[in-house]
């Protein structure tokens, strides 16, 4: 399958993702299965799915502004903390507006 035929929420995807989802499938979607298939809780499992939701959300947005989609991207990914990311985005929409 060529990635040129991928919905754009997919492509925004790592392979970790993909592979979470693919054993969510194979589950059939049970969150008790996955915890023990990751030998984590149930809380941490769904912390994890939350996350690959949100990640989901940004992509299928496809948000005009890249900046602005790369620091969600990082907030979602624990990669910069969500005040921080806030702040980011309100400074970079007033300076645009400038």
């Amino acid at each position: 399958m060529s990635i040129e035929i991928l919905p754009e929420w997919i492509s925004g995807l790592d392979d970790e993702d993909i592979n979470f989802i693919k054993k969510f499938l194979l589950v059939s979607g049970s969150l008790k299965e996955m915890s023990k298939l990751y030998g984590v809780t149930y809380p941490t499992l769904r912390l994890k799915l939350d996350r690959l939701i949100q990640k989901i959300q940004l992509n299928d947005k496809c948000e005009a502004e890249p900046y602005i989609a790369l620091i969600k991207r990082l907030a979602i990914d624990n990669k910069l903390d969500f005040i921080t990311a806030k702040t980011l985005i309100n400074e970079y929409k007033k300076e645009k507006s400038k």
